[in-house]
């Protein structure tokens, strides 16, 4: 296989951090060779990690694709409201794309996207990264065998993490939905998408409830300063108390949380930023808009029913499903890695043990990576076509609407509408 050459547009945690690092692990297969991210240390700081000349670090994405195409694909890891544009730069100027999800919070320009991809007849993969979990893998291949009998019920759970939803979601970039994109789609595309590939039919119906409940002033204990080094009285019995979580947390140096507070993790660094940087604030002073529990119900064309939980309330950042089928069921944890297998016939329980790596959504970032790096570069059909990423976004979309208007969607005329 030839070598696959990138051009990375948001040089951020996930597309600095996690999809770029696949170019150090497989030199041999893969190459960054030309970043543009608004931010300079963070550019300088990617560019000598990868060794990117100076003529071929960009300020401005506007400014890379005015230069004859650098690269095989691009990268588009910016912010929720910041893909459309260079997603459709980059197929016009002749790259391939890697997308991070979700592709736009924006209806129109989610099909737009899906629409340029056919008409270039370009690669567009978006980062729905569970469909590469050895987890969800072998789920589905378990359900192609027959081994439930027919699949008629799925209950999926998202468990977010207390901690994950405090950092991303209260104090993070992904905390008001008017400037990112509402929480169904925002973190739970991933599992729309899993939903609609499990089930393997067209989604019909959907109702969905929820709200910010917890995480907003009226909740508050009395004399919470606005930042948490401000004094606060009740740092001992918060669970959300910032520096506890930055400096003593291993899941904030695991997960790279951390560098979004700070480039440079230091203590000294840590504990300055969040003297009066944006996660240093107390949970319940902040400007969050995005809701703190939702669940959705959906119903397939033909006939599964599926449920969805998405919850801030967890001690864990974990998914767990069950699947419902006329000879028996199946139980999973995707951070155990454990499949429960229960045979209605014999009563008989077979338990499978996979090994998941615990970062990079269980190993699933990896596999994403060198999936795509093979499309390209083999010419290898992948796991996510464009138009099913267009139809798990709608649903995550018609989710949010069904939620604030408390009803029930019909799915295609929802499609149709658009």
């Amino acid at each position: 296989m030839k070598q696959v050459t990138a051009a990375l547009v948001g040089a951020g945690l996930r597309g600095a951090h996690v999809y770029s690092n696949y170019a150090l692990e497989h030199p041999e297969e893969f190459r960054v060779v030309a970043v543009a991210e608004p931010d300079e240390k963070r550019r300088l700081m990617f560019a000598k990690k990868h060794g990117i000349p100076k003529h071929l670090q960009f300020q401005r994405d506007e400014e890379l694709f005015q230069q004859e195409k650098l690269a095989d694909c691009a990268m588009i890891c910016t912010q929720d409201r910041m893909h459309f544009k260079p997603v459709i730069k980059a197929m016009e100027k002749g790259y391939h794309v890697l997308c991070e999800k979700p592709m736009s919070p924006e209806r129109e320009e989610i099909i737009k996207m899906g629409e340029m991809a056919q008409k270039y007849d370009r690669i567009l993969s978006v980062c729905h990264v569970l469909r590469y979990s050895p987890f969800f893998v072998k789920l589905k291949s378990l359900l192609s065998e027959k081994r439930i009998g027919r699949l008629i019920s799925i209950q999926h759970m998202e468990e977010v993490g207390f901690w994950h939803y405090a950092h991303s979601f209260v104090r993070g970039n992904w905390r008001r939905a008017e400037e990112s994109s509402p929480m169904i789609l925002q973190k739970c595309c991933h599992d729309m998408d899993i939903l609609l590939w499990l089930a393997e039919s067209s989604c019909v119906k959907i109702s969905s409830f929820g709200a910010l409940s917890y995480f907003k002033e009226e909740n508050a204990p009395e004399h919470a300063p606005a930042y948490c080094l401000d004094g606060c009285v009740h740092r001992e019995e918060c669970p959300f108390y910032a520096p506890r979580f930055y400096l003593e947390h291993p899941k904030a140096e695991e997960d790279g949380f951390v560098y979004g507070v700070t480039q440079e993790a230091s203590p000294k660094n840590i504990m300055e930023a969040l003297r009066k940087g944006p996660y240093g604030r107390c949970v319940f002073h902040c400007d969050n808009t995005v809701v703190d529990h939702q669940a959705v119900n959906l119903e397939f064309d033909n006939q599964v029913t599926a449920s969805f939980v998405m919850t801030a309330f967890t001690s864990q950042c974990a998914r767990r499903i069950r699947l419902m089928g006329t000879k028996g069921e199946i139980k999973g944890d995707m951070g155990a890695g454990i499949i429960e297998i229960l045979d209605f016939v014999s009563g008989a329980a077979e338990v499978i043990r996979l090994h998941t790596p615990e970062k990079g959504h269980n190993g699933s970032d990896t596999s994403m990576m060198r999936d795509f790096v093979r499309m390209i570069g083999e010419g290898m059909p992948g796991k996510t076509e464009a138009a099913v990423s267009v139809a798990s976004h709608l649903m995550a979309l018609a989710a949010e609407e069904a939620r604030l208007d408390g009803m029930v969607i019909d799915f295609p005329k929802y499609v149709r509408r658009i």
